[in-house]
C-alpha cells in the first residue's frame, strides 16, 4: 500500500529529561508537515539550584503538568482526541521516572480511544526532526549533540541509522553544564559558556583538543573538562575576564574538536557515496544552538561539498512534535507501532541497537 499520501494527525508526547512537552502534527496528503501546536514546559528553574537535572525532581515534575500541558496542545490545534490518528510518546533514551510519567499517560489516552500506541525512540525524534522542516533527504549524516548524547550517526531511512562515532565518555552537553557549573555560570550552562565566550580573547589559556590526529569518528570530552578545572584552579582567584577567556578557550576546543571528528565523517560519507549531489550534514539537540559549532559545521559541510541543515532552535532542543513526526515517518513508511500498550521504559536505547555496544551494556542495555 502506498503510504507517501496519508492523512495522519498523532498526538506526541515527551518527557524523557527535563523538559515536558506535548504536540500535534498533521500531514495532509503531499503537501509539507504541520506542527498545529508544540508546548514544551521547561524545568529550568526547579533544577537550576542543583546545577544540573535531579532525576526525581524531574519525575514529579512531568507527572503534575502532563495533563494540563497536552490539554494545551489538543486546544491550540483546534483538534480533539477523537481526530487523532495515532498517540507517540518517547519511551527511551532518557530518565526512568519521566519516562514512565509520559508513557503511562500516553497508554491511558491510546486505551481509552482505541488509537494505537508508537513507542518512540528519543535519539529518532532528533534524527528526523530536519524533515518535519521539510528540509533533508535521506541518506544524510546527523550530529547528536545534547546534554545526554554526543553522535555521528547516518540516517539511511526511517528505521535504519548507522552509528560511526560516539563519545567515549561525557556527552558535549554535559561538558558545557559542567564547566559552566565549575565556573558559577549558572544553569542550564551552554548559553552561559557562549555568551561569556563572546567577550573572552583567543590566547590567554591552553587547552587540549581531545583525540586530534586519530582516525575515525569518536569524541572524548572528560579531558577537556578536567583541564577547565585545573586551569581555573591555577589563575584562582578568577576575575569577570578570567571566565570569559576561559569560556573561550573552551568553546575553541570544542569547535576545533568537533570540526576534526566531523570531518573525518564526513570524509567517509562521501567515499560511500560520491555521487549523492544533494548531501547534507545535519546537527541536532540543544547543543546545535551555540552559533559558534554552527559555524563551525557549516565550513566544515562545504569543505566536502555539502550543506549543513539545522532545524530551528524549537526542534534542536526536547519536544513533543518531533516524536508525533517519528511515529509520522513510521505509519508512512509501513511499520507497525510495535510493542504499543505493552511498550516498557528503556533508560537505555541505542539508536542502531543491532549494533555491538560501544560502551559495554548491563542489565539497562547497552550505553551507546
Amino acid at each position: 500500500m502506498d503510504m507517501t499520501h496519508v492523512d495522519l494527525q498523532v498526538l506526541g508526547i515527551e518527557s524523557s529529561c527535563d523538559e515536558t512537552s506535548a504536540a500535534v502534527v498533521r500531514l495532509h496528503g503531499y503537501g509539507p508537515p504541520e506542527i498545529l501546536s508544540n508546548i514544551v514546559f521547561s524545568q529550568i528553574d526547579e533544577h537550576s539550584a542543583f546545577g544540573g537535572v535531579v532525576p526525581e525532581i524531574a519525575a514529579r515534575a512531568h507527572t503534575e503538568r502532563l495533563d494540563g500541558i497536552i490539554k494545551s496542545a489538543l486546544d491550540e490545534s483546534g483538534l480533539g482526541l477523537a481526530a487523532m490518528d495515532a498517540v507517540a510518546v518517547t519511551s527511551g533514551p532518557g530518565l526512568v521516572g519521566g519516562l514512565i510519567a509520559g508513557l503511562m499517560t500516553a497508554k491511558a489516552i491510546a486505551a481509552a480511544t482505541g488509537k494505537p500506541l508508537f513507542a518512540i525512540n528519543h535519539l529518532e525524534g532528533h534524527a528526523l526532526s530536519p524533515r518535519l522542516a521539510g528540509k533533508a533527504e535521506f541518506p544524510y549524516v546527523l550530529l547528536l549533540v545534547s546534554g545526554g548524547h554526543t553522535q555521528i550517526v547516518v540516517v539511511k531511512g526511517v528505521g535504519d541509522y548507522e552509528r560511526w562515532g560516539s563519545t567515549l565518555d561525557d556527552a558535549l552537553g554535559e561538558a558545557f553544564d559542567k564547566t559552566a557549573k565549575l565556573l558559577a555560570l549558572g544553569y542550564p550552562g551552554g548559553p552561559q559558556v557562549e555568551i561569556m565566550a563572546a567577550d573572552g580573547v583567543s590566547g590567554c589559556f591552553n587547552l587540549p583538543r581531545p583525540l586530534r590526529g586519530e582516525p575515525g569518528c569518536d569524541f572524548s570530552f572528560s579531558g577537556l573538562k578536567t583541564a577547565v578545572r585545573q586551569n581555573a584552579e591555577a589563575a584562582a582567584p578568577l576575575s569577570q575576564q578570567d571566565v570569559a577567556n576561559l569560556c573561550r578557550a573552551f568553546q575553541e576546543a570544542v569547535t576545533e574538536t568537533l570540526a576534526e571528528r566531523v570531518g573525518n565523517a564526513l570524509g567517509r560519507f562521501r567515499d560511500d557515496y560520491p555521487d549523492l549531489a544533494n548531501a547534507a550534514l545535519v546537527v541536532a539537540g540543544g547543543v546545535a544552538a551555540n552559533a559558534a559549532i554552527r559555524g563551525t559545521l557549516k565550513d566544515v559541510a562545504e569543505h566536502h561539498s555539502m550543506h549543513l541543515i539545522a532545524p530551528p532552535p524549537e526542534l534542536c532542543s526536547d519536544n513533543a512534535a518531533m516524536i508525533a513526526w517519528a511515529a509520522i515517518e513510521r505509519i508512512r513508511s509501513g511499520i507497525e507501532p510495535g510493542d504499543g500498550l505493552a511498550a516498557a521504559p528503556r533508560a537505555r536505547w541505542p539508536l542502531d541497537e543491532q549494533a555491538a555496544p560501544m560502551l559495554g551494556s548491563g542489565k539497562r542495555g547497552a550505553k551507546a
